[in-house]
């Protein structure tokens, strides 16, 4: 699938699946990316991406159980170059419920490029997926705000500089997103919202983030 989008200053884009072929150019991306965007990537400091972490993030992709589509624009005539990635993997054993991350390239930020992208993944998200269960950095509120805009979202203090994050998706096929949310961290639950943030297996998934790109942008 390739679909034409555009952003909210009138850019025109197209969003296509990533694909094994850009294994390389993924990885030449991200070494564009400023240290704070590399750290939001992954929760931690990162350098480089290592086979393993291409392997996760590039050739697992098979556009049903682990999908990832990237959007490009015009950067010079007739020459269009990735800006942004967009993922969404289920959980093996949650068939319901997907981790979710964005990546925006450092001069794109603020453009509106991760809304016109998250809609077109919402609309190709693995089929039966109705929530999305992640974990983002305390300072990144960006990224909560984001998160809210798809739907209704509970957020769970975990410690250690993180939140874990549950948003409910609308039924596929639903036009638009959700209202806007407003701009401050929205109040923390005192209890799990959800098995999968208490459950020690996936909350290594989540810490470890070496299958899916965690938000920055």
């Amino acid at each position: 699938m390739i679909e034409q989008v555009q952003l909210p200053d009138g850019t025109d884009a197209f969003v296509l699946p990533l694909l094994r072929t850009d294994r390389a150019t993924l990885a030449a991306e991200f070494e564009t990316l400023a240290p704070e965007s590399r750290r939001r990537r992954f929760l931690a400091p990162v350098m480089h991406l290592n086979d393993a972490m291409l392997q996760h993030l590039v050739d697992d992709v098979d556009g049903v159980e682990h999908v990832a589509l990237v959007l490009c624009v015009e950067t010079s005539p007739d020459v269009y170059d990735p800006v942004a990635l967009a993922r969404m993997v289920r959980y093996a054993d949650v068939p319901d419920a997907a981790d979710l991350a964005v990546t925006v390239k450092d001069e794109w930020h603020g453009r509106g490029v991760a809304t016109v992208l998250l809609e077109v993944l919402m609309r190709h998200r693995p089929v039966g997926v109705d929530r999305i269960v992640t974990e983002v950095l305390k300072d990144n509120p960006a990224s909560l705000r984001m998160l809210r805009r798809l739907g209704p979202t509970t957020v769970e203090d975990q410690e250690q500089g993180a939140y874990g994050v549950v948003v409910e998706l609308p039924p596929t096929g639903t036009s638009g997103p959700a209202a806007p949310a407003p701009a401050r961290v929205p109040d923390v639950v005192r209890r799990p919202a959800s098995p999968l943030l208490s459950d020690p297996v996936h909350r290594h998934a989540l810490r470890t983030r070496d299958q899916v790109c965690p938000w920055f942008g």
